[in-house]
């Protein structure tokens, strides 16, 4: 979900390269970036809510999402005016299909943002647990302090017009993810905390979260239109799902595996927040995570102020400009510290957003384009079976999610 504004970044900044078209591994790469986010830090916290055959979950939702997202591009095909995922909602509902699906998507990347600040204060108080804020008499607790102070480095970036050098900065997430997983895994093997548990075989009562958790992993829908149609060649297209899939799900599975092996139920909504500080490995997979929230972050609101911009008549003043980018910011920051459970908020995020985005709404959207496809036969139970599903993991994991934070927001 991360690279969403970045390809659409680069898209502006780079006219040239986009009429040339992209080439097949630059392609997978940002299809990559697009699946690589902050999901990485709480799969094995999703593993140790399921149990172990809760990897099995983990697959379905990898086949059915890689599934939709073919379906996606048939709708491309369909109609040669379609070159982004709310054309595609316009193309089946008119102009009421185009606003549904812009405002799942900003919603969305709102969400991630607000994650992006929750993760920088859990793990920089993990970092420094014993730091507290002092400002003009009031005293500031340590991990909304962090929060507010990320705010404040971020902040200067959300102003930038042109977005084009953060874009290839915040490319590196493929990169990071590779390098979390490797220190992970060192911490694991090197510095003395083993691969001794043996965890659950299965359990019901975290089943709802894990999948939720799962889910939000495979957000990347809202970008593959997108990719598609930067392609050279877009008849590549499956291929490049298929890699970017594979390749994904062989990172948050080797992920998953490890944290749970090493800390079984005692795992945090953050693998890294479970780390011990004193090691140099576990230092690298904190700061590592750190760094990229902090690049992100003016990225993804992005498109979040430039919609809200258009809508005003005086959008071209840069004073409005600034401030409705800075009440943006302020507006993730009160969700950050008003409900600071990451786990949770991810949960919410990819049961109520991520499985409407990458399940329910392209499978409903290629049923109305395509009338062929309502016939009855294997596709067809396949795409209701994806619905079912889907609409199940959605009301479910939407209700467990809102019921956990509040539970928490209670006993806090």
């Amino acid at each position: 979900m991360e690279a969403l504004s970045v390809d659409t970044v680069e898209s502006q900044t780079n006219i040239e390269e986009k009429c040339q078209g992209t080439s097949f591994p630059r392609t997978c790469f940002n299809g990559l970036n697009a699946l690589s986010g902050v999901g990485i830090l709480s799969v094995p916290y999703a593993l140790s809510q399921g149990g172990w055959l809760s990897l099995i979950i983990l697959f379905v939702v990898a086949i059915l999402c890689f599934y939709t997202g073919l379906l996606l591009r048939r709708c491309m095909d369909s109609n040669p005016i379609i070159k982004t995922y709310p054309d595609i909602g316009e193309v089946a509902f008119g102009t009421k299909g185009r606003a549904m699906i812009s405002t799942f998507m900003y919603l969305e990347l709102y969400f991630v943002a607000v994650e992006f600040l929750i993760l920088e204060g859990d793990n920089l108080h993990k970092l420094f647990p014993d730091v507290n804020f002092h400002i003009a008499g009031i005293s500031i607790p340590g991990k909304q302090g962090f929060v507010l102070l990320t705010a404040l480095l971020v902040l200067p970036t959300t102003w930038l017009r042109s977005l084009g050098l953060l874009a290839y900065i915040s490319a590196g997430g493929v990169l990071a993810s590779i390098i979390l997983v490797c220190s992970v895994f060192w911490v694991g093997a090197f510095d003395g905390v083993g691969f001794d548990q043996k965890g659950s075989l299965w359990n019901w009562n975290g089943l709802a979260t894990a999948i939720s958790l799962y889910t939000f992993c495979y957000c990347g829908h809202a970008v593959f239109p997108t990719l598609c149609n930067s392609m050279k060649n877009r008849t590549q297209f499956p291929k490049v799902l298929l890699v970017c899939f594979v390749l994904s799900t062989i990172s948050y599975g080797s992920m998953a595996i490890l944290g749970y092996l090493m800390y079984d139920g005692n795992l945090m909504s953050q693998v890294t927040l479970n780390l011990p500080t004193k090691n140099i490995s576990s230092k690298v997979a904190i700061y590592t995570t750190l760094i990229n929230p902090i690049t992100k972050y003016a990225i993804i609101v992005s498109p979040i102020n430039a919609a809200i911009e258009d809508t005003f008549p005086f959008r071209k003043s840069r004073s409005m400009s600034l401030f409705i980018r800075t009440v943006v910011v302020i507006s993730t920051v009160l969700v950050a510290l008003a409900v600071p459970f990451f786990g949770y908020v991810m949960a919410f995020t990819g049961a109520f957003l991520g499985t409407t985005v990458s399940m329910l709404f392209p499978s409903i959207f290629y049923l109305k384009i395509n009338k062929a496809a309502r016939k009855f036969g294997a596709e067809l139970v396949l795409i209701i079976l994806i619905l079912v599903v889907g609409a199940s993991v959605a009301v479910v994991g939407t209700y467990t999610s809102l019921c956990d934070i509040a539970r928490h927001a209670h006993s806090n």
